[in-house]
């Protein structure tokens, strides 16, 4: 496995983020020819604040028969990359431009903070490499603190399994024309292809990630569909992760392997993550060995909306009862006692406080919010099944844990809380309950959204089982694959869930499923 990059080289790449606006133009005069494509990933923005948004690409070496002609660029070493970001999609009135150092411990990745933009702000960037220029993108930057914005529109979405669908739902999307995606985990899986390739989209050669080097080809392979290059260039994201950028219901340093081989593993595949998002600096968290990343953030957007942006699996106890070497599993409460334990934590205790510090910020009179949104992995509410048996992985798993967070939004509530989720491949549409048992209540709203492209393991008639078991579920549906997007205004959210008639088609439409409303200052859902 390649070395985790050293101090040192973070640091470099750290300065000449730093210089990215001082290079002069007279410094790219003779560019030496390029005869691949090197952007063959695409590009992507991400982490918008009022003056500043992450610009990101990764950079491709020649194919390895491919015969040098001119000046060659050494790609065993650091390699030196143009950026500008633009008014205009022309780039004739350039706003700022720069360098940035593409390192081969960070797989050759570009990481730029580009400062000193306006407010509420849409840009053009690129990225240039010798004679070779990207395809441009567009990204934006978010309202001044003070402002309060008239509309946000955001698209969630989460799950894309390769095999699973083509990626037709990134292509309507990009169409709903965005201020902002929601990637909320679950952008690779770990998985090779199965044997027998029949009801599936596609398939592809790799193995079961386990290396850095095999990571990084996951990653590659999913950029390089043209629909998700689209996405990624319409509008800026901010993502978190789920289990399957490590292992399929990995616990914080508990997978299936004994934790001496796991850890490296992990540490692999969190390297990974960061070499292809478009993530700030500040994700490393001061350490340059991949042990940790400071996933768990906030973004606002002016008054109108404050996202609080979860990390489910870095921090979270292991799963009540899973037995060694095996996946979490379903259990029955009463014969699995760790269940119930109070000291159980899904975020862990320092994202819990957290996380109850920015809630009850949010209701600051002298800086109200007026949307809380909880962007977390998976579904928030409840999810009682007629057989007994309990979900140990979900929300379900950790009561203790879900019990304090809504004691906390009862106790000290913003204005209107919206929880967004993703992970079992259906979409939930939930009123949060207060936690008394038999509550009427309405804490909070939850859409929890289907997947991009993964397919669902159970059944229609199983799901609607659950819901009529489940009072505070709206509406359940497995069968469809898609992305929600929600316009969100002072006076209401609206929300719309978008379904693709034919996923395994990479020319399918796609249609409205269903539409909700919740309205300022009235916690519940209501159909739109």
């Amino acid at each position: 496995m390649p070395s985790t990059p050293p101090r040192r080289a973070l640091l470099a790449q750290a300065a000449w983020a730093a210089l990215a606006s001082q290079t002069p133009r007279w410094a790219w005069a003779h560019p030496p020819p390029i005869r691949h494509d090197p952007f063959g990933l695409g590009v992507a923005s991400g982490e918008p604040l009022p003056d500043s948004v992450v610009l990101w690409t990764r950079l491709l070496p020649p194919p390895a028969l491919a015969a040098p002609t001119g000046p060659a660029i050494a790609w065993a070493g650091p390699i030196s990359v143009r950026w500008e970001i633009a008014e205009d999609p022309r780039f004739r009135r350039i706003v700022q431009q720069g360098q940035a150092l593409a390192l081969p411990e960070l797989g050759h990745s570009v990481h730029v903070e580009v400062p000193g933009l306006a407010p509420n702000r849409w840009y053009h960037y690129r990225f240039m490499l010798g004679d070779a220029i990207s395809p441009a993108a567009r990204t934006r930057t978010a309202p001044a603190a003070q402002d309060m914005p008239q509309r946000l529109r955001v698209i969630h979405a989460s799950c894309q399994r390769w095999e699973h669908g083509h990626y037709a739902a990134w292509r309507h999307a990009c169409a709903e024309q965005p201020d902002l995606v929601l990637f909320l985990g679950d952008y690779v899986y770990e998985y090779p292809s199965p044997p027998d390739t029949s009801g599936l989209a596609r398939s592809h050669p790799l193995p079961l990630a386990r290396s850095l080097d095999d990571w990084r080809a996951r990653y590659a392979l999913h950029k390089s569909d043209p629909d998700l290059q689209a996405a990624h260039a319409c509008a800026p994201w901010l993502v978190t992760w789920d289990d399957h950028e490590v292992q399929n219901d990995y616990a914080a340093s508990h997978g299936r392997e004994p934790q001496a081989e796991f850890l490296p593993l992990r540490s692999a595949a969190w390297q990974a993550f960061y070499e292809h998002m478009p993530l700030r600096a500040s994700a490393l968290a001061g350490r340059a060995d991949f042990h940790q990343l400071q996933i768990y953030r906030r973004q606002r957007w002016g008054r109108l909306a404050h996202i609080h942006l979860l990390d489910a699996r870095q921090y979270r106890d292991l799963q009540a009862c899973r037995r060694p070497g095996a996946s979490a599993a379903a259990v029955r409460p009463a014969s699995c006692p760790q269940l119930q334990q109070d000291q159980r934590s899904l975020l862990g205790w320092t994202q819990e406080d957290w996380l109850h510090q920015g809630l009850a910020q949010d209701r600051n009179p002298a800086d109200p919010i007026r949307w809380s949104v909880l962007a977390q992995q998976t579904l928030f509410a409840p999810r009682h099944y007629p057989s007994g048996l309990q979900s140990s992985d979900s929300w379900d798993g950790y009561p203790a844990a879900r019990q304090r967070l809504l004691q906390q939004l009862q106790q000290t509530p913003p204005r209107n809380t919206v929880i967004l989720g993703g992970d079992i491949h259906q979409n939930y549409v939930c009123n949060i309950m207060a936690p008394e048992p038999g509550a009427s209540r309405i804490l909070a709203s939850e859409f929890c959204g289907t997947s991009i492209s993964s397919r669902s393991g159970t059944t229609q008639d199983k799901v609607d089982a659950v819901r009529r078991h489940n009072p505070h579920v709206l509406l359940a549906r497995c069968e469809e694959r898609g992305y929600s997007v929600s316009d969100i205004t002072p006076g209401q959210w609206h929300i719309t869930l978008r379904a693709l008639h034919q996923p395994l088609q990479a020319e399918s439409d796609a249609y409205a499923l269903a539409q909700f409303v919740v309205q300022d200052g009235r916690a519940g859902v209501q159909a739109g």
